[in-house]
């Protein structure tokens, strides 16, 4: 157990790129080993300090940000969905308040997150495992929660329901993403795709009255 505790303080280390992409599924984070899932998660947990969270809300949703959101809703069971972007911190947080959030999509997710954690058990330590990725949660939670009242406060937004909204949402997808490296599973994975939305900016608010909103 005393090594994922090693791992985090490398995770940790103020000397690493800064510049280094986060790739889930890509080579560049196996080492060749048991530990390999946990080194992963590891370096996750050191990379999303580094991500311009939430730069990019506001703005018209891009081709290649449309098509993302499209495979990551497709991924889930939601193929049928539109992609509505949002387009102020103030209809960010009506979206975020809407009473008629898809319960559906939410047991999808769950589903998914299961089926990640019991294969991430079969080649890791269950006490490690678990430490590595409330980790990466915790991290990304107060890294986005900073990030969230900077760029909402540059609008004249200090709603706290709609920060805990933004930092919540941004350590449940690292939670996420990091199973996604922990089972070793596809690059392509639902999980790995909402993530991306993330680190290019954006905040995918879920999937409200068939319509899955993206600030």
């Amino acid at each position: 157990m005393a090594k994922i505790h090693k791992l985090i303080e490398v995770a940790n280390d103020d000397d690493e790129d800064e510049d280094d992409f986060i790739q889930l599924g890509a080579q560049d984070f196996r080492e060749g080993d048991d530990l390999d899932g946990l080194r992963a998660v590891a370096r996750l947990a050191r990379l999303v300090g580094g991500l311009t969270w939430f730069s990019a809300v506001g703005r018209p949703l891009t081709p290649g940000e449309l098509r993302i959101a499209e495979d990551y809703v497709a991924g889930i069971g939601f193929a049928e969905a539109r992609i509505a972007g949002v387009e102020t911190w103030l209809s960010a947080i009506e979206a975020a308040q809407a009473p008629d959030f898809e319960d559906d999509w939410w047991q999808a997710e769950e589903q998914m997150r299961r089926a990640l954690l019991d294969e991430a058990l079969l080649v890791n330590d269950e006490h490690d495992l678990e430490v590595a990725l409330q980790h990466v949660a915790t991290r990304a939670g107060e890294v986005a929660h900073e990030r969230a009242m900077k760029a909402a406060a540059r609008h004249g937004v200090s709603d706290p329901a709609l920060l805990e909204v933004a930092a919540g949402a941004a350590s449940t997808a690292a939670y996420q993403a990091a199973l996604v490296l922990a089972a070793d599973a596809d690059a392509e994975h639902p999980f790995a795709l909402k993530f991306k939305l993330f680190e290019m900016g954006r905040l995918p608010l879920g999937l409200v009255g068939g319509s899955f909103n993206l600030f």
